[in-house]
């Protein structure tokens, strides 16, 4: 769970009934955005599902979604081959990956012929990362957001799709600095500016980050600046 090489990556929340499968807890709600080479597709997936049992009171506080609003919904078997192909082969980008991924492997071993997440996909604990970065700090989505300038005024309660589109900015706010949550086609669409950039990849060919060339004007002000400087390390170089 320590490593990023796919270049299509999915980021994935779930929301369930309760905290542990060993209750008998089942997943409600899967919701997950398609980034490709950091950048968010469209190409989303999002399902409610009926779990077959009540939610437990503190789970039903956190998402809000009722017995009677699940009732009608498809239950896991009917949406189960769906969503597997969905996620084939991909990196799974998930925040506190072991609760998601231990529900997950709980709704497919129910299943025939069942398997398991990690047969098929790499994932990366985005909480394990900003443990990590940030030892002895709060780590969790709310937190995170407030960290890296990221806006999660809508969330109210929990929901597995909204969750998973903060997450996707926490995501690439954490691991690139400088990033896009639009395609090449939705810059051009608001006529912003991208004939300036080039493209790079760093840190053992992990995804590509945008820089920006700074332009002459710029350039001018930095060198009067480092003129003004007695001893300038970088004119020492």
């Amino acid at each position: 769970m320590e490593h990023i090489h796919a270049s299509r990556l999915i980021v994935l929340d779930t929301e369930t009934t309760g905290l542990s499968t060993k209750d008998g807890n089942r997943i409600l709600e899967i919701g997950c955005v398609e980034l490709i080479d950091r950048r968010l597709t469209g190409n989303n997936f999002h399902v409610y599902i009926n779990p077959e049992r009540d939610s437990e009171e503190g789970a039903l506080r956190v998402h809000g979604l009722t017995t009677q609003f699940l009732y009608n919904k498809p239950k896991f078997a009917d949406i189960a081959n769906a969503f597997i192909n969905y996620i084939q082969g991909s990196e799974l980008i998930i925040h506190n990956a072991p609760f998601d991924v231990g529900f997950l492997n709980y709704e497919l071993a129910r299943l025939p012929n069942s398997q398991t997440i990690e047969a098929n996909n790499t994932v990366f604990d985005t909480l394990a990362d900003a443990k990590k970065r940030h030892p002895a700090q709060r780590n969790n989505l709310d937190a995170l957001c407030k960290r890296y300038g990221v806006d999660n005024s809508n969330r109210e309660l929990h929901g597995a799709l909204l969750d998973a589109q903060i997450l996707a900015e926490v995501f690439l706010a954490m691991t690139g600095g400088q990033f896009s949550l639009m395609n090449d086609n939705s810059a051009a669409e608001k006529n912003e500016n991208v004939s300036n950039e080039i493209i790079v990849r760093t840190l053992g060919n992990r995804a590509p980050l945008t820089i920006l060339r700074c332009t002459e004007e710029e350039l001018q002000i930095h060198e009067a600046r480092l003129d003004s400087i007695k001893e300038c390390l970088w004119r020492a170089v």
